[in-house]
């Protein structure tokens, strides 16, 4: 069956189909199988149990969009989410997928300016996806009305619950009007998650999927930790210092792959873009010479890489972090193919450290960290690298008008300047240390700090350094975000980054199960006997904030 039959025979349009066969889908996924049908008949609602990377954004996104009427005038849908980076995901994700109806998709989160949401809303929207606590704040100010909704969806419904929005939740649903059809999500099924379900849900249809376990187990999996502004620079480092390059480098825009690639070939190395504005004819000209090794780098989305078999790359780099764990091992899984072990490069900013936690623990990879290579770590590899080459060279056949030019050069018996003067002649260019350009450290954002509290001190044989250690091991969060370590009796604290305490927050809460995490946010002093910084001695009340302790700063 063709693949426009797949997805019409599940109800949909011309028109979302197109748009689905332009991004590159082939056939529907197990939950979209399931769940588009039921919900485009519109009379249940619907649970459906499906992980990241089930095809589940689309699966719920494209029954909104086909019920969903152009030009209405008041928000139709509501979809809720556990943070600000899968908002943006699945608005992108659904507005992607509107093809040409003329419907709004707009994102609504914490730490984007709240005057550009309420310029948006003014506007009229669509199709609102965001956050628990900001969606509730535009409820409170009245700039966001939900009682004329069509659809309620709640996106990693499990996830909400473990970063405790299940209130936030209950109260945003006594927002909306009743005769909504409202679709629950969630990789597992707890009983506060179906609590919900039953107070809140009418008739419902269960669906679920299991997926498929995710690996890329030949693949070497690093990142690096860098500035936007100084992610080209580090791609062409990485690219030298591999022996012999040849692989795909991900962009997540078609700009971004234009933009790359040019910059790529004025800098002298072998690249192409692919994405989803060249043609047929040109992708399968772009494609025969990366095949043949006439171009070793190759600069695409996701979705133009879509059906590329190339079993021998070297590498694969996420120039841009992908969505969703799936896409990361679809992108990795390119490499250690053949029994040949890839490499997989991602580069990351500070400000996603939380969504590659996720990746890792999705896929239960290991991504390590590593530093960038010095421009004499480059410099250096290469002038072995053309040492060897000559070696080589000398077990070949030498034809004899170069003997001939040899033998008159070396007339004078000046042997070591004759060999460096075609040295310096044929490789000036590429051992040009001012090729490279400075790569600034990244910063640790000091605006804005959390201080926690870490029930562990000095009798559980805690000292600064193992602190700062079992953080960083537990979460992934960086050495230096750790800051203003203080070491006491029983227990102990830490300063960190507002967006370093959620991740840090959020693992250990999912660690203790239900019990009192191993860190929780330090309560403000004025809450003097319950904070922790404060203990009661001898019934006297004992200030223990300047309490003497080991305090520690981790250096950059």
């Amino acid at each position: 069956m063709h693949p426009s039959e797949r997805f019409k025979s599940l109800g949909l349009s011309d028109n979302t189909v197109t748009a689905l066969l332009k991004k590159g889908f082939e056939e529907p996924t197990p939950i979209q199988e399931k769940a588009i049908p039921l919900l485009l008949s519109g009379t249940r609602d619907l649970i459906g149990q499906a992980q990241t990377g089930t095809g589940k954004t689309a699966a719920f996104g494209l029954p909104i969009i086909e019920q969903a009427v152009e030009k209405r005038g008041v928000v139709q849908a509501i979809v809720l989410t556990p943070t600000r980076e899968l908002a943006i995901q699945v608005a992108e994700e659904i507005n992607s997928l509107k093809g040409s109806k003329k419907i709004r998709v707009m994102p609504v989160y914490g730490g984007q300016a709240i005057s550009l949401q309420l310029r948006g809303l003014r506007q009229g929207v669509d199709i609102v996806v965001g956050t628990p606590g900001r969606i509730l704040d535009h409820i409170h100010r009245k700039t966001l009305r939900l009682d004329h909704i069509s659809h309620f969806v709640l996106d990693e419904a499990d996830e909400m619950l473990n970063m405790g929005f299940i209130e936030d939740i209950e109260e945003i649903l006594s927002a909306t009007n009743t005769d909504k059809t409202t679709l629950l999500f969630s990789a597992t099924m707890p009983r506060e998650i179906l609590a919900i379900a039953k107070r809140y849900m009418r008739e419902y249809d269960v669906v679920s999927v299991r997926k498929k376990e995710m690996t890329a187990d030949l693949t070497d999996q690093i990142y690096f930790e860098v500035n936007e502004s100084d992610k080209f620079e580090a791609l062409c480092r990485i690219i030298d210092m591999a022996d012999e390059f040849y692989g795909i480098v991900f962009c997540r825009t078609k700009n971004d792959v234009d933009q790359t690639a040019g910059r790529l070939v004025d800098r002298g190395y072998d690249a192409e873009g692919l994405h989803g504005d060249i043609s047929q004819v040109q992708r399968e000209k772009i494609l025969a010479k990366f095949k043949k090794h006439h171009i070793t780098i190759l600069v695409a989305t996701d979705v133009a890489a879509r059906g590329i078999d190339i079993n021998d790359l070297s590498h694969v780099i996420n120039y841009a972090l992908p969505q969703d764990p799936e896409s990361y091992v679809h992108r990795i899984g390119r490499t250690g193919r053949a029994g040949r072990e890839g490499t997989a490069i991602t580069f990351i900013t500070p400000a996603q450290s939380r969504r590659l936690l996720l990746i890792q623990r999705v896929t239960k990879s290991t991504i390590r960290k590593e530093r960038l290579p010095k421009v004499e770590d480059i410099i250096k590899t290469k002038k072995n690298r053309i040492i060897s080459l000559i070696k080589e060279s000398l077990d070949t056949d030498i034809k004899e008008h170069f003997r001939d030019m040899a033998a008159h050069l070396l007339e004078d018996n000046l042997e070591e300047d004759v060999l460096a003067a075609v040295l310096q002649h044929a490789f000036k260019d590429e051992l040009d240390e001012s090729g490279y350009h400075e790569i600034r450290d990244v910063l640790v954002d000091k605006k804005g700090k959390t201080r926690l509290f870490v029930a562990q001190g000095r009798a559980n044989g805690m000292t600064p350094r193992k602190l700062v250690d079992m953080i960083h091991k537990e979460t992934g969060v960086w050495k230096n975000a750790i800051q203003e370590v203080q070491i006491l009796d029983s227990f102990s604290f830490i300063t960190v980054p507002f967006r370093e305490a959620g991740v840090i927050l959020d693992v250990f809460k999912k660690q203790g199960r239900g019990k009192k995490p191993l860190v929780v946010k330090a309560k403000p002093p004025k809450q003097r006997g319950k904070h922790p910084f404060c203990q009661r001695s001898s019934g006297k009340h004992v200030d223990r904030t300047h309490t003497k302790s080991a305090s520690f700063k981790t250096s950059k």
